[in-house]
């Protein structure tokens, strides 16, 4: 039986650095090679990163990831790397993009895979299934491949395969069975949200027994705007056993030995067809042999926890992006409550404390303990700490104007909002706003208050999740014997938005515990009136919570980007008409 030694290299693309990115495929090559590797695989899109969204309209773009396609083969090839194939995402295209007048049916641009070796293109392939749900967007930009492309290396039949196609049954899966290949490679931009590398696995599996072959997955990792990705590599036997698989949310250079069936008939290059789909192979010359001494072994990695997987997705998606676009650092509102404590642990986690500014806003109706439990926040975590009043500037405003009740509550949430954009156009700061996705959910927020900012690390957390992660980010400073970094009294008091004297959020809304499950029903499950009733809520609560949500629409439209952790988050999965009559009626 053959043996071929793969290197899956779980990197970090950025979008739209095509140079970039292929020096990080140059250099982690270089990393397979000295690991012995036969064959080294890249996630999907990495020339171009993913998703490139309407960049695919743009046919210098499309120019410029074919042309780097063919620049990374030969410098692969320079730098000593070329007996080595690589198979690398990137963005093709066979005729005018799909929405311009000179459209071609069944042409257009390609979501590609492609086999370098001896500073050439020995092989693509086009995607076959293409996503259209979610996040996802795919028949918009791309066309569907037909074609399965099989590539011989090392006496070994491989067929080529991109992310969806694995998430379907039928189609190149099926094909490779008929193929009779050994091994599939499948190169994954696969988003994050919570349990699905609980999915993963069993999904991987049953398209291992479709082909009745190996399956080697590999992911990116990194975030891109509200996406992030956690890597999650393995490889699967035929028979369905995990054999290895990577760390999530870190770059990662899986390397395993596979054992895999021998190629049965010469290769014949021409035209088969099984299931609608051409199948294409190719013959790759000589490749390195085996590496001498002992089989590389990658190891297995078990899942973390659900808070340790939250916590890492929430810390990378917040780097990524202020990293990627270049931020110095960040700066947020520090009201001693739990959300704003979360969002400082995330960010001094994610950039260090040098790189994170939290400045205390106290109106008239602050609380003593909210003043202190938010210099507590800074003295545990090291971040720089300012305190900047704002009840002068209210004043100023209401000697000029005629408040009161919720006028005069928002105009304090909006001097708050001036007061942090003044820091960030001032030092360069990224302003982080810190509304969790029940507020966001029933529109308990003040538009260009508390709800400005570029970014939002927690818009997709759920309140009692909140509370859920800042214990957890506390137990696991005191498991590793470091200083706990969310002030207990911030997680323990009841939450206040502090606008008026004793204000509560209970005085306006139900209690969390007793919100979100009403929310996650309606937002995630799509649930009705009746449905959540079947389930057992009040109705009238239910009734009035489902008022709150629809009537918020053009709150959320408007609402900075932050990272999707979960199966539906707002913006990018669940898109609602802002003018929109229909209710959920009893």
């Amino acid at each position: 039986m053959p043996t071929l030694r793969l290197a899956l290299c779980q990197v970090n693309p950025t979008v739209g650095d095509i140079a970039g990115n292929a020096d990080l495929v140059r250099r982690w090559t270089r990393k397979a090679a000295d690991a012995g590797a036969q064959l080294a695989l890249f996630p999907e899109l990495m020339l171009t990163g993913y998703p490139v969204e309407d960049l695919v309209f743009r046919r210098s773009f499309v120019a410029a990831s074919k042309a780097a396609l063919q620049g990374l083969a030969a410098d692969l090839a320079a730098d000593g790397l070329g007996e080595l194939p690589v198979l690398v995402g990137y963005l093709d295209a066979d005729g005018p993009p799909q929405v311009s007048a000179d459209a071609e049916p069944g042409r257009g641009a390609r979501n590609s895979a492609a086999l370098l070796h001896r500073g050439a293109v020995v092989a693509t392939y086009f995607k076959h299934h293409l996503p259209n749900y979610g996040v996802f967007d795919e028949d918009r930009y791309f066309v569907p491949g037909n074609t399965l492309t099989v590539v011989r290396i090392g006496g070994v039949d491989v067929a080529l395969t991109i992310c969806e196609d694995l998430w379907q049954a039928g189609g190149p899966f099926a094909v490779a069975r008929q193929a009779g290949v050994g091994l599939v490679l499948n190169i994954n931009g696969s988003p994050y949200e919570l349990n699905k590398d609980d999915i993963r696995l069993p999904l991987v599996r049953r398209r291992a027994a479709e082909a009745g072959a190996a399956i080697a997955y590999v992911n990116m990792v990194g975030g891109q705007d509200e996406l992030v990705y956690d890597g999650d590599s393995m490889i699967v036997s035929a028979d369905g056993t995990l054999l290895t698989r990577a760390p999530q949310f870190v770059e990662h250079l899986l390397v395993h030995d596979v054992e895999l069936p021998p190629a049965r008939e010469p290769v014949d290059q021409g035209d088969e067809l099984a299931d609608d789909m051409r199948i294409v192979r190719v013959a790759v010359s000589d490749i390195p042999p085996p590496a001498t001494g002992e089989a590389a072994v990658g190891g297995v990695i078990e899942p973390v926890a659900d808070e340790a997987e939250v916590w890492q997705a929430l810390v990378l998606g917040l780097r990524d992006y202020v990293n990627k676009n270049r931020f110095p650092s960040v700066v947020l509102g520090l009201s001693g409550g739990i959300d704003s404590a979360m969002v400082a642990a995330l960010a001094v986690d994610a950039l260090g404390p040098d790189r994170v500014v939290g400045v205390s806003l106290p109106s008239q109706h602050s609380s003593e303990h909210s003043r202190a439990d938010a210099e507590e926040l800074a003295k545990r975590t090291g971040l720089d700490y300012r305190i900047q009043p704002i009840q002068p500037m209210v004043d100023a405003y209401l000697a000029n104007m005629s408040l009161s009740g919720v006028a005069v509550e928002n105009l304090q949430a909006r001097v708050r909002g001036v007061v942090l954009m003044a820091l960030s156009n001032q030092e360069g700061h990224l302003v982080l706003t810190t509304g969790n996705k029940s507020e966001l959910a029933v529109g308990y927020s003040t538009l260009y208050g508390d709800s400005v900012g570029g970014y939002n690390p927690v818009k997709d957390v759920w309140k009692t999740l909140i509370w859920r992660l800042a214990k957890w980010r506390n137990a696991d400073a005191a498991r590793r014997g470091d200083t706990a970094p969310i002030p207990e009294n911030s997680i323990g008091k009841p939450p206040s938005a502090e606008l008026s004297p004793g204000q509560l959020d209970s005085d306006t809304l139900p209690d969390y515990d007793v919100l979100d499950p009403i929310l996650i029903g309606y937002v995630d499950g799509d649930l009705g009136r009746e449905g959540l009733i079947e389930s057992g809520h009040d109705p009238a609560i239910v009734d009035k919570v489902l008022r709150m949500v629809d009537t918020a629409e053009y709150k959320r439209r408007q609402s900075a980007p932050g990272t999707k952790i979960s199966m539906k988050a707002f913006g990018r999965d669940r898109r609602l008409p802002i003018t929109n009559r229909w209710r959920e009626h009893g």
